[in-house]
């Protein structure tokens, strides 16, 4: 009779480590990796968070062009023109109260 092995083969135990290795590294990589799954996620928040800035700097420039047009020569609003001159001169009128 011939003796028959009970036990498996060197070979066969080492590919199913090395594919199990392989396996859990491509996982690994596809979730934490430079392209994976939460590196996807912290980019569309960056972006979020950018395109928040870009509507807000959008806003700021709409309000000065309205200041830059009112102040302009074709077009001169009083009383903006006074305000930016008491602003930036300082100047009170003698019946106004100021407060610091």
């Amino acid at each position: 009779m011939t003796n028959t092995q009970s036990r498996p083969a060197f070979g066969g135990i080492l590919y199913l480590v090395l594919a199990l290795g392989l396996g859990c590294y491509f996982v690994f990589a596809a979730v934490q990796g430079d392209f994976g799954v939460f590196r996807r996620v912290q980019i569309n928040a960056e972006a979020d968070e950018l395109r928040a800035e870009r509507d807000r700097l959008a806003t700021d420039l709409a309000a000065m062009e309205n200041l830059t047009m009112r102040l302009s020569d074709t077009w001169l609003d009083i009383d903006l023109l006074d305000q930016q001159a008491r602003n930036v001169l300082g100047y009170v009128r003698a019946d106004e109260i100021v407060i610091r």
